[in-house]
């Protein structure tokens, strides 16, 4: 087994050296010295790192709407029909029925149709990039309704848009969803060489870990240094806070598609 030319440098952890061996032929300091497949395995993860990265700021926008989405819901007309008023916090089961049935949508319609017209499945970067557009106008529809929902509020406070305005960017999170993460799981337990099986299923455990703690982070931040998270959510710019993230979806999104291009797969 020979370590590969890909990122050379890293060869060098597995070079014997002089003074690595004793007389016997052991090694002196094991810890000094790696095996090729250690470095190979280093390699793998390090390759995989800038396409990784792009799904963290993927997933933070996700968690910041989660958040958001139940304080707008409190501020909305929840009543549904004459006998049923939606709870704020059931809001976000949306996009968790939304993904569960977009998935089967797409396993048992999207992709035969698609296997039949064109010979072959979409790539998982193919698929994760669809999921990137989808999150981005997922936002995007939560800055225009969060903005038609203030103007309502400002001009007449005694009316309240209804909790159904916030259906649709939920719905389209959840189609996005569907695209991106079962991709994301194939895409790392297809690239990660053997000995990393357990590393490639808790990426996306990772993730969504980094996420949800930057996007905590992130919204603190935002109401230390603006007026647009207030306490009282009809007196702030959430919209503004919305736009920010689309901006930021847009240039991820730029930045995912320059780390897809360049990168080479390591195995079909």
């Amino acid at each position: 087994y020979f370590p590969t030319c890909k990122c050379r440098f890293f060869n060098r952890a597995a070079l014997i050296t002089d003074g690595d061996l004793q007389s016997d032929g052991s090694i002196e300091k094991p810890w000094r010295l790696c095996t090729v497949q250690q470095v190979e395995d280093f390699k793998a993860i390090i390759g995989i790192l800038p396409l990784w990265s792009t799904s963290i700021f993927l997933s933070t926008p996700i968690g910041i709407q989660g958040s958001m989405t139940v304080l707008q819901a409190l501020a909305m007309d929840r009543q549904i029909g004459p006998h049923f008023k939606c709870p704020a916090g059931s809001i976000t089961v949306i996009p968790l029925i939304s993904t569960s049935i977009f998935l089967t949508f797409l396993d048992r319609v999207v992709w035969p149709a698609w296997q039949k017209l064109n010979g072959n499945s979409p790539t998982t970067l193919q698929r994760i990039g669809v999921g990137h557009v989808f999150n981005v106008l997922g936002i995007a529809v939560s800055a225009l309704v969060e903005s038609k929902r203030l103007k309502m509020v400002h001009s007449d406070p005694s009316v309240a848009m209804s909790i159904l305005w916030l259906f649709p960017q939920l719905v389209l999170v959840g189609i996005g969803e569907s695209f991106h993460f079962p991709a994301q799981v194939a895409f790392y337990y297809q690239q990660l060489p053997q000995s990393l099986r357990s590393t490639s299923t808790a990426m996306i455990s990772m993730i969504l870990g980094i996420s949800y703690y930057l996007s905590t982070a992130l919204i603190d931040q935002v109401r230390r240094s603006t007026n647009w998270l207030p306490a009282d959510i009809n007196q702030g710019r959430l919209d503004n806070f919305y736009w920010m993230f689309v901006l930021v979806g847009g240039i991820n999104f730029v930045y995912y598609l320059v780390c897809s291009t360049l990168y080479k797969h390591t195995k079909v």
